[in-house]
């Protein structure tokens, strides 16, 4: 990676810790919607709030679609339900390329369509997103656009749930099992180097993130909070 491709991802990382957009548990750690126990909660949204910090992802995110894409295999720009529209919204306009949000799952009222917008057969989507986990969210979105005759080739996202040094690459995994390309501006590594050489959290803050990161099951009963 050159030292520029760094530098950028430092920045990137810096912004989500200076905006709260990953914060890390002071007294009680956080719980997500599935029940699993987490000692740092990522919400990409909050970054909307901040137009300096939003207009600079935003030009980020563009040029990776222009460098490292290209303009030429973009037929349309995605967004998935729901933090993802806002973010492909903003990009499509600074591609100049047509823009459909993706719902993921088919509304049930109407004419129960799970795309919006125009999306014609055998266009190549590109889905930008906020955060990328495990990639299965992203594959249910593409279900709706393949049962438009389209696809999705690439996926664009600010922050990647995954590390060099642990080997976690379970998002970028899951989509090129589907033949879909994953771009993202930063990751765990990036987040743990910044955060620690800023100051933004611990020592321990970063060994409890870690270990987490190896093995969310256990690691709120491993810490007697479960």
């Amino acid at each position: 990676m050159s030292k520029t491709s760094q530098d950028s991802r430092t920045a990137i990382a810096e912004m989500l810790l200076k905006t709260g957009s990953i914060q890390v548990y002071q007294e009680r750690p956080f719980v997500f919607v599935s029940g699993r126990i987490s000692p740092v909660y990522i919400d990409c949204r909050r970054l909307l709030s901040f137009p300096d910090v939003r207009d600079e992802i935003v030009g980020q995110l563009a040029r990776r679609a222009e460098t490292d894409i290209g303009l030429d295999v973009i037929d349309v720009v995605a967004g998935g339900e729901t933090a993802g529209i806002p973010y492909a919204a903003f990009v499509s306009q600074r591609l100049r390329k047509p823009m459909i949000y993706v719902r993921k799952d088919p509304k049930g009222y109407g004419r129960t369509k799970q795309v919006e917008g125009i999306l014609e057969a055998g266009q190549r989507v590109l889905l930008v997103e906020d955060l990328v986990t495990d990639g299965m969210s992203k594959l249910r979105f593409n279900i709706g656009i393949r049962a438009q005759k389209a696809k999705i080739t690439h996926c664009l996202c600010i922050f990647e749930y995954s590390s060099d040094r642990l080997d976690l690459h379970e998002g970028k995994e899951n989509l090129a099992a589907h033949d879909i390309q994953l771009h993202t501006l930063a990751n765990w590594d990036d987040v743990l180097d910044t955060g620690l050489s800023k100051k933004y959290f611990s020592d321990e803050a970063s060994r409890q993130i870690l270990d987490f990161l190896k093995e969310p099951e256990n690691w709120g009963r491993k810490m007697g909070f479960a």
